[in-house]
């Protein structure tokens, strides 16, 4: 594979040093007298960064909360108030019940300083927003609600401990508003629009489920009430009318099948029928009628959130244009020196070369000055990830260029490069794999072990010296690193096994457990070698960010069900040391489990003693199998109605959230297998190889042209093509690798393709207020793939 040692164009890059550069630039004004104009790009660059990173936060103009704005989007602050959120979180793990239990005075402190936090950013935010448009968003009284329920549940609950009364901390379970409405957490916020939007729909589905459930119910009664028939516990079998909607609701999921049919089915076939009717229409048809619903519904706000997204960085660009845009000739356009400027403030760390390369693209006729048309296209443009690449000679070149030039030495070369070199190996991977799963202790596998890693070593030693070694190890070059990591950790964990076995002083078990391991870990090359796993990890890769979001909302959902959880079922089931055989570890500290499922099952430490095992257990019912036995534990030592607990998690999160991430998966993977590069991504390419300094991918991967590269910040010197060409002496680029694009950018590009370039779109409001009915644009190629 190829190596690119340096790469611009992150997106993370241009959040360091937005202080840095006000304050430079707050300086330079001051020492030039030209306040005005650089509070103007300025002012452009917070638009544009907007755009960039999709940010809707409507932003007072004035200096002075430009300033704020850029310290409130600062990556310093961003991090403190995920930190503050973190530890607010963590709290439970102090809080009785606790896991790591704390003294009141400690938690409540710490809570309060991360209220004092969650405060301070909210009036930031406050100094930063009109107050008409602060007073009016939902998140900031939800966030201002959240601390005044919490001070004042704090203050009750100290009060009442410090005279020995105990009492609930319900607010706990509001701790998760803060992650979800502050703005850097919009994408979460996004995922649960997407669930509340859906509600309706599925609201009459799910209803109609539930009659379907009761009839069933229904005419088991009459089936099999009065026939006297038992469980396998000796309990009634289908007398109650509760019982039998709980059992019936369970077999939906599967998890007590066969065994809830066997009874009837005992005493006549016939019965059978009767199940796999209600199988067939509640399990098959009506699950999956919620997720056609689900995924229907997903789609639909998925194109109006991406409708918006795009319109508003449109919108964004446009007044950042309309800023800093002069008259030349009958066009309203941004000089060449100013759009250089607000692309530097906007990414700092951008290099020469590729502010250049933009810059060719932009003014595509050398004209001096950026068009609107072009302008626009700005935030796109640096968020394309463009890789710098220096072509260098080898080190041996220069040391022994007679040798390292011999025929002998470029055949080897020209071996190493070739694409059989990586098919050999891949082979050599396939047969060492055999080996792994023969017997380790027959000594001729034990010997071919060997001769596999000697093999190994020989393969990195060819392509040192054939590419280039600091090329070779650059850092995009994760598979090199990956390979010599492995090769070097075996041979090591290898020789310690070795040299312990002959030493005889005891069981070297857990070091041979380590090396098959790393032996086995390099048959994941085989995946980048066959170009349909490639396509699925890069997919992977590509839906990694917003499987992150859905994490978030899995937490936060987890964490509600778990302080509830907690508060109602905390101490009525303790576990044992499996050593213990009092009767009270026989029945988890309590006898309402006496002769349960759950003790005999010796679920003890399946409880909500503490947040982990909380979480442990919520995850159990997540998995649905024999989450029956769990509700049923702990509807024993409580009260029959904590069934209602456990069914209300599985309708949020497997019927729901678990719909919509199957939703997720099947749309990313649409976009991923169909979408085309987007036409800012192709005229940057076609840039490059106008300028003759362009590198393809696939050259790159077949290792033609990236023997010996480094990275280089050098810029493009020169009035004509031919000096030009002579001034970039080895500087090439190429677009990185599309596995590093988002979904919602995929899904945002094939939008902005359907948008004529000159079409401003609606206004501020209208973009704002937009609906999924709305069909502004009509749009067929989003409605196909979207």
């Amino acid at each position: 594979m190829g190596s690119a040692l340096h790469v611009f164009g992150r997106r993370g890059a241009s959040k360091q040093s937005f202080l840095d550069c006000f304050l430079s630039l707050d300086k330079s004004s001051e020492e030039g007298g030209q306040a005005g104009e650089d509070q103007d790009l300025l002012l452009a660059a917070a638009y544009v960064s907007d755009a960039q990173y999709n940010r809707n936060v409507p932003f007072e103009t004035s200096p002075r909360a430009i300033r704020l704005y850029y310290f409130y989007n600062h990556w310093t602050m961003q991090v403190a108030i995920y930190f503050f959120i973190c530890v607010d979180l963590s709290l439970a793990l102090f809080e009785v019940p606790a896991l790591f239990p704390l003294p009141f005075l400690a938690t409540s402190i710490a809570e309060v300083l991360c209220l004092t936090a969650f405060f301070g950013r909210l009036v930031h935010f406050a100094k930063v927003t009109p107050q008409m448009v602060f007073w009016k968003d939902t998140k900031n009284i939800c966030i201002m609600v959240t601390i005044v329920l919490t001070l004042f549940d704090l203050i009750i609950y100290g009060s009442l401990e410090a005279v020995n009364i105990h009492s609930i901390r319900w607010s706990r379970a509001l701790r998760p508003v803060f992650l979800i409405n502050f703005p850097e957490s919009r994408q979460i916020r996004r995922t649960f629009r997407s669930i509340r939007n859906t509600l309706p729909d599925i609201l009459y589905v799910f209803l109609l489920f539930v009659f379907s459930v009761l009839i069933f119910s229904l005419m088991a009664l009459k089936l099999f009430g009065d026939r006297g028939l038992q469980t396998v516990e000796g309990s009634p079998y289908f007398t109650n009318i509760l019982e039998i909607a709980f059992e019936l609701y369970v077999l939906v999921t599967t998890a007590n099948s066969p065994d809830v049919m066997m009874p009837a089915y005992n005493f006549s076939w016939w019965y059978s029928l009767y199940f796999i009717t209600y199988i067939i229409i509640n399990t098959y048809i009506f699950m999956s009628v919620f997720l056609a619903v689900v995924y229907n519904n997903y789609r639909k706000h998925l194109k109006n959130e991406i409708r918006k997204l795009a319109y508003l960085k449109r919108h964004k660009m446009i007044e950042a244009f309309n800023i800093l845009k002069v008259k030349v000739g009958t066009e309203f356009v941004v000089m060449e020196a100013r759009w250089k400027q607000l692309a530097r403030i906007v990414m700092p760390h951008i290099s020469g070369p590729h502010l250049e390369l933009l810059l060719r693209i932009s003014d595509e006729g050398q004209k001096g000055h950026v068009d609107k048309m072009n302008f626009i296209r700005l935030a796109d443009l640096l968020n394309i990830q463009v890789v710098t690449i220096n072509i260098k000679r080898h080190p041996l070149e220069d040391w022994m260029p007679r040798v390292y030039q011999s025929s002998a030495s470029l055949l080897v070369q020209r071996m190493v490069r070739h694409r059989i070199f990586v098919w050999v190996y891949d082979v050599i991977i396939l047969i060492n794999a055999i080996f792994i799963a023969l017997d380790e202790k027959n000594p001729f596998i034990s010997y071919a072990e060997w001769l596999f890693l000697s093999l190994y070593i020989i393969e990195i030693l060819l392509k040192l010296y054939t590419y280039e070694p600091r090329a070779y190890f650059g850092r995009k070059q994760f598979w090199n690193w990956f390979d010599t990591l492995i090769i070097i950790a075996a041979l090591v964990a290898t020789v310690a096994n070795t040299t312990i076995q002959s030493a005889r002083k005891y069981n070297s078990q857990q070091i041979l457990d380590i090396v098959l391991i790393l032996r086995i870990l390099r048959l994941l090359r085989i995946i980048v070698s066959i170009q349909r796993f490639r396509l699925i990890v890069t997919t992977l890769i590509n839906i990694g960010p917003t499987i992150l979001t859905f994490g978030g909302l899995v937490l936060v959902v987890y964490y509600v069900f778990a302080i509830i959880g907690m508060e109602a079922f905390h101490g009525k089931v303790q576990f044992f040391d499996p050593n213990f055989t009092t009767p009270n570890a026989l029945v988890c500290g309590n006898p309402a489990l006496k002769d349960s499922a759950f003790a005999r099952d010796r679920y003890c430490k399946n409880n909500f003693n503490d947040l982990a095992s909380s979480f442990i257990v919520l995850m159990e019912l997540t998995v649905v199998n024999q989450w029956h036995v769990l509700a049923g534990g702990f509807a024993l030592v409580t009260h029959q109605a904590a069934k209602l607990y456990f069914i209300g998690f599985h309708v949020v999160v497997v019927i729901l959230i678990v719909n919509i991430f199957i939703a997720f998966i099947l749309e990313a993977f649409f976009v991923a297998y169909s979408l085309e590069k987007s036409e800012v991504e192709t005229a940057i390419e076609k840039k490059i190889q106008e300028l003759g300094v362009g590198i393809q991918e696939e050259e790159m991967q077949d290792g033609k042209l990236v023997d010996n590269m480094d990275a280089k910040d050098s810029g493009f010197s020169g009035d004509d093509g031919d000096n030009k060409r002579k001034a970039l002496k080895g500087l090439y680029f190429r677009i990185a690798s599309k596995k590093y694009r988002t979904v919602d950018a995929l899904l945002q590009q094939m939008f902005e393709s359907e948008i004529a370039p000159e079409d401003e779109g609606p206004s501020l409001d209208e973009i704002l207020n937009f609906s999924p009915g709305d069909v502004y644009p009509k749009n067929p190629n989003f409605e196909n793939s979207a």
